[in-house]
């Protein structure tokens, strides 16, 4: 099966970089296209309850305009990346309280049939706590998930 529309969400770590690497490789050699994706956190977590982190669901205007500049200059660096492997890509970031499904609806709404992602490899009591974005988008997802390590 060849891909068309790769999604690659990106928090500029280290292993979202080898994430967004492995997707231009593979889009490269498929003539896929790609569509990099910055989830911004929504609302500061203040109390923990269950697998649930509570935001305060109140941004100030300082770190709204901080979160857009970051989810922008990484976008920017996927975007030069993306042009230096000859591939075509577009970049997206939404504000969102659960990064996980904005990467699904992301995905749905852009036609992509594969999603490429890092997983930080967080394990033991910090998965159990935080979960990982990376675990969800596998467990809901529709269309196939390559997860990067």
């Amino acid at each position: 099966m060849a891909y068309r529309q790769i999604l690659v969400p990106t928090d500029g770590s280290a292993r979202s970089r080898r994430a967004v690497a492995v997707a231009l490789r593979l889009a490269a050699a498929v003539g896929a296209r790609v569509t990099g994706f910055y989830a911004v956190a929504e609302g500061v977590p203040t109390l923990f309850s269950g697998d649930k982190l509570y935001g305060s669901g109140v941004m100030s205007r300082e770190y709204r305009n901080l979160a857009k500049r970051e989810a922008q200059d990484r976008l920017a660096q996927l975007g030069r990346q993306a042009a230096a492997a000859g591939v075509p890509c577009r970049t997206v970031w939404r504000l969102a309280r659960d990064p996980w499904r904005a990467i699904l609806r992301a995905a749905r709404a852009g036609g992509c049939d594969l999603i490429v992602m890092g997983s930080h490899g967080r394990g033991g009591v910090q998965t159990v706590l935080l979960g990982s974005q990376a675990v969800k988008v596998l467990a809901h997802s529709k269309i196939p998930v390559l997860v990067c390590r």
